[in-house]
């Protein structure tokens, strides 16, 4: 069966859920990691069992995840006392992380540190990354008062999409710069992610990447079921 491990207010998610209905996909929420019936043997990963959509699955059953979360979000833990939720959503976590790193089967994406779907980079280390591939990258100057949140990292009106999903890439853009998303996607070994540039042609900057693309498209899903039942094969091993 096929795995989307997503928030429960994740709409597209669970539509991705019901297109993939063929293949036996189901979702796991938060509420699904309160539910009794995991177990998690590391030494015997056949042994191991999980929650998918409140029902207990063997771990071997499943062929493939796609994660559509960096983290555990305490608010979403609504069995947990509020008190308690910053704590058990990290142990959640922390949970994921191995049992995510433990599986055979393909993972969009895999977890790199803490987060649950990939290296969760700030725009200066996607900046770096992009650059050590030839991407032209803008100046930075980041500036934040005392007492004050930085902003959020956002795309210049105007700036166009690139998706990557294993070795293809979907985007009306110029091909060297689909080129270029793909060699991204090998340096942050990632198979899933959306980059964007300044503009349609060769040449342009990068403005930011996205680890958690729209999967909308029926072609970019297409594709990302392709990846997760095997074919094509990853552009990097985790």
């Amino acid at each position: 069966m096929l795995v989307v491990l997503a928030s429960c207010h994740d709409h597209s998610a669970r539509s991705l859920v019901q297109r993939w209905a063929a293949y036996g996909a189901g979702m796991i929420t938060c509420e699904d990691l309160s539910v009794a019936g995991w177990r998690f043997c590391p030494s015997s990963p056949d042994a191991s069992t999980a929650v998918v959509d409140g029902r207990v699955v063997p771990c071997k059953d499943i062929t493939g995840v796609l994660t559509r979360l960096p983290s555990i979000f305490p608010w979403e833990l609504v069995r947990i006392r509020r008190e308690d939720r910053v704590y058990v959503a990290a142990e959640m976590g922390a949970f994921l992380v191995a049992w995510l790193s433990s599986l055979s089967c393909p993972v969009l994406n895999r977890p790199v540190g803490a987060c649950l779907s990939g290296p969760n980079w700030r725009p200066e280390q996607w900046a770096r990354a992009a650059s050590s591939v030839n991407i032209p990258v803008r100046t930075m100057e980041r500036r934040v008062l005392r007492g004050s949140r930085p902003e959020p990292d956002v795309s210049e009106p105007g700036s166009v999409g690139v998706t990557v999903v294993g070795r293809h890439c979907f985007g009306q853009i110029d091909p060297s710069l689909g080129v270029q998303a793909r060699s991204l996607a090998v340096a942050a070994r990632v198979d899933l992610l959306e980059v964007c540039f300044s503009g349609y042609e060769a040449g342009c900057c990068l403005e930011s990447v996205n680890l958690w693309p729209d999967l909308a498209r029926a072609d970019v899903a297409d594709a990302a079921l392709q990846y997760l039942r095997g074919e094509p094969r990853p552009l990097a091993k985790q």
